[in-house]
């Protein structure tokens, strides 16, 4: 190998091992006051600068007097962790659910994340629920399942219920809804844990079950990996023969492997869940009532499977169709645009122009330095033709800067659309798109809604596009929408989501007996009916 080679790739080494030895000794280390403060005014600048609703619920006098009483509240040098739980308390002000403040972490060296790159914390994969002031595991893997149902009673001397109200401190809804706090912290806890405490080799946890308390330790270690059973019968048995696979079988394993994938894309599969974004079938014998589950409006190719469902719908004569969307944290504009044209018969305009407050919110949406710097010089390239393009989707009326998105025009709906009944569930954890998918619904009282009030709001959320700003000093994250998306309804008074006609909240018998009292309460009144 040329010599000149050899020494680059060491240069490039040994920066990238210098440049995370320095960052890791900036967040550890504590900073200056002034430090703090210019980090202070450098987040609420960037909130200032990019986010179009700043001050839709809060006044800009009172958002001035916290920002400025968090500087006068600084009075000694803090480390990044400490800082981060400051200003995050302050941000949520703002009342934007997709503002988010995050702690720097330390990094790793190629290394370290070469030792860790197999591993799991088995504890990072479990499901959780927060209910009746207590948390519960509702999932987990492998030889951890035993724990599901069982109750979390501390955390390395914690309990969950005081971990929880410290992180809901730190966070945001829409406006001034409560729903979504518990629902949210509760269901993504180890990632709100992750969050507050940083990485951690091992975990020790007690738990709760009907019969005893225990407590079980959670490190990091590789996942067993199943035996594959005709190969280790080959091995051991030196008389079975491998089998040559032909071409023909070769080509029928493509056409498995192709179909598979189309199935996977359609329904929305995640890997690391096992399980699907999208379901669709029916309750019961016959085909009265179609069920479609959605978990979120985030992967997967939603055009085919929309299309399929409702055509079968169509053919069958359904007259009842059940969309859950509790848990739904919403995802993509398009897709629920393109399930909404499935639901109305009528013309209809599915979002407002966006409010931003730059002609080039793409632009800065890539550039945000948190973003890596080979995306950041690639943007930089093609910034002449991003820009241009941005320019051309944007207007100002009356001193106001506007987004044109193809949703913002007349569109007509599905040729098969369905006319049928409609009953939508609903918690707190039904957030952004969901929420704005909802809001159409309940503003042209398309549907009968159950369970509890969604997290993201009626009259809109600051979304869209999202830029992440790393500050100079804390190197604390702050995260913003750029863009506000709203349905073309508005509800008074402002800041509240989208309200059940029947406000169901479930409990933790609900879940022992292996009760849905949500979809089971829908499937009362359609029997009724």
């Amino acid at each position: 190998m040329n010599k000149s080679l050899l020494f680059g790739i060491l240069l490039v080494l040994l920066s990238s091992c210098g440049s995370v030895k320095k960052y890791n000794e900036a967040i550890s280390e504590k900073h200056s006051i002034a430090e703090l403060h210019t980090d202070v005014d450098a987040a609420y600048n960037q909130l200032k600068k990019y986010h179009p609703k700043l001050y839709q619920y809060t006044p800009k006098e009172q958002l001035d007097f916290k920002f400025d009483s968090l500087k006068q509240a600084i009075t000694a040098p803090m480390a990044s962790r400490a800082f981060y739980e400051k200003l995050a308390a302050v941000v949520t002000n703002v009342h934007q659910g997709h503002i988010s403040v995050s702690p720097p972490n330390i990094k790793r060296t190629r290394k370290e994340r070469k030792e860790f790159r197999d591993k799991k914390l088995a504890f990072n994969t479990m499901d959780f629920e927060y209910l009746d002031s207590k948390l519960w595991v509702t999932d987990a893997k492998a030889e951890d399942s035993v724990l599901i149902g069982s109750q979390v009673v501390t955390i390395e001397g914690e309990t969950p219920t005081n971990l929880i109200k410290k992180y809901n401190t730190l966070i945001a809804s829409d406006g001034f809804n409560q729903t979504l706090f518990d629902g949210m912290v509760g269901s993504r806890f180890p990632r709100y844990y992750y969050k507050n405490k940083g990485f951690v080799d091992s975990l020790q946890i007690t738990f709760k079950t009907t019969d005893s308390v225990f407590d079980k330790t959670f490190s990091w270690k590789k996942p067993e990996k199943k035996k594959d059973s005709i190969f280790t019968d080959s091995v051991e048995n030196s008389a079975v023969k491998v089998k040559r696979v032909t071409a023909s079988e070769k080509k029928e394993k493509r056409i498995a492997a192709r179909n598979k994938r189309k199935y996977n894309n359609k329904y929305g599969y995640v890997k690391s869940t096992d399980e699907f974004t999208r379901i669709f079938n029916f309750i019961g014998a016959d085909s009265t009532i179609a069920y479609m589950k959605i978990r979120g409006f985030s992967n997967g190719s939603y055009d085919e499977f929309y299309e399929e469902s409702f055509t079968t719908m169509d053919s069958l004569g359904t007259k009842n169709l059940i969309i859950d969307l509790r848990d739904n944290g919403g995802g993509r504009l398009n897709e629920i645009d393109e399930l909404y044209s499935y639901l109305t018969d009528t013309e209809y305009t599915f979002i407002e122009k966006s409010e931003i407050k730059t002609r080039v919110p793409f632009l800065n949406s890539f550039l945000s330095n948190t973003n890596p710097d080979l995306l950041r010089g690639a943007v930089l390239v093609f910034s002449p033709v991003i820009a241009t393009l941005n320019i051309l989707k944007t207007e100002k009326e009356n001193g106001i800067l506007y987004y044109k998105w193809r949703n913002s025009k007349p569109q007509e709906p599905k040729e098969k659309n369905y006319k049928g009944n409609l009953y939508v569930l609903i918690n707190g954890n039904s957030f952004s798109a969901s929420s704005v998918l909802s809001t159409h619904l309940k503003a042209t009282n398309r549907a009968t809604f159950v369970g509890q009030e969604t997290g993201g709001a009626y009259n809109g959320t600051v979304a869209g596009l999202f830029r992440g700003y790393e500050l100079p000093n804390s190197k604390v994250v702050i995260r913003m929408g750029l863009m506000q998306i709203e349905a073309p309804y508005k509800v008074e008074p402002d800041g509240f989501g989208v309200t059940p006609d029947v406000e169901i909240t479930p409990t933790r018998k609900d879940r022992e007996e292996g009760r849905d009292p949500e979809l089971q309460y829908v499937l009362d009144m359609i029997g009724e009916q």
